[in-house]
C-alpha cells in the first residue's frame, strides 16, 4: 500500500480539475511523529584498506516526521545523531572517527537533517531531500525510502516504518583524513553509504 496517492491524469484534457482519490486509511496516517530509537538505526558503510567495508552506526538519536496522506509536498522529517554515540565495534576506531581527524565531536556534537521536500517515486518508494549538516558544513542531501506499512503495536502506539539509503562523498562534508596504502590507494574510501531503518510513532491526537 503506497503511503501517498497521486492524482492521476486524464488522457484527454477536461475543463474541470479532478480531485486526487484518496485512501481514507493513508489518510488517517496524516500527523506527528517522534522517531523511536529503541526499534530504528542510522547507519553507515566505507570501504576500508580497499578490500573490504567496515560498518557503524550512531546508537543515540532523535527526531520526528510530519506525514501528510493526501499530499507528499506536506510531509516533513528532522533528525538529530549524537556523533559521540559512533559505534563500528572497535573503540580505538571509534575514538579516532570522534577525533579532530574526522568528526570532531567536541566541538560539533550533532549531525544534523532537516527535509525541505518529500515526493513519491512510485509504489512504495518515497524521495527526501534535505539539508544534512556535518562539522559546519551544510549541504543537499537525498534520501531514497521504502515505506514499509503501518501498525498498531501491542501498547496501543500506532506506527509507521521506513527504512533507504543515500551516499555521500565525506569529503563534501570536510571529512577529509586518509592514509596512502604502500600497495597504492587508501586506507578510507571517500564514498560513504548512509543507512536509515526508522520506527516512529504516531503522537496522540490532542484532547478537544
Amino acid at each position: 500500500m503506497a503511503l501517498f496517492t497521486r492524482k492521476s491524469t486524464a488522457a484527454t484534457p477536461t475543463t474541470t480539475a479532478e480531485a486526487p482519490v484518496v485512501d481514507p486509511a493513508l489518510a488517517a496516517l496524516t500527523g506527528a511523529y517522534t522517531i523511536d530509537p529503541a526499534h530504528s538505526s542510522i547507519g553507515f558503510t566505507v570501504r576500508h584498506a580497499m578490500v573490504t567495508n567496515v560498518r557503524g552506526s550512531f546508537g543515540e538519536h532523535e527526531g520526528t516526521l510530519t506525514l501528510d496522506g493526501t499530499d507528499p509536498a506536506n510531509s516533513s522529517a528532522a533528525i538529530d545523531v549524537k556523533i559521540a554515540s559512533v559505534d563500528t565495534g572497535i573503540a580505538d576506531r571509534d575514538g579516532h572517527l570522534v577525533s579532530g581527524d574526522f568528526f570532531d565531536a567536541e566541538k560539533f556534537p550533532l549531525m544534523t537533517f532537516r527535509s525541505t521536500r518529500a515526493e513519491q517515486l512510485g509504489g512504495e518508494a518515497y524521495r527526501v531531500t534535505g539539508d544534512l549538516t556535518i562539522k559546519d558544513v551544510t549541504r543537499p542531501l537525498s534520501i531514497d525510502l521504502e515505506f514499509n506499512g503501518s501498525a498498531t503495536d501491542v501498547y496501543g502506539n500506532e506506527r509507521v516504518g521506513f527504512e533507504g539509503s543515500a551516499d555521500i562523498l565525506r569529503s563534501d562534508w570536510g571529512l577529509t583524513w586518509n592514509a596512502a596504502l604502500e600497495t597504492g590507494g587508501v586506507m578510507v574510501s571517500d564514498k560513504v553509504k548512509l543507512t536509515f531503518d526508522i520506527s516512529a510513532i504516531k503522537a496522540a491526537a490532542p484532547q478537544a
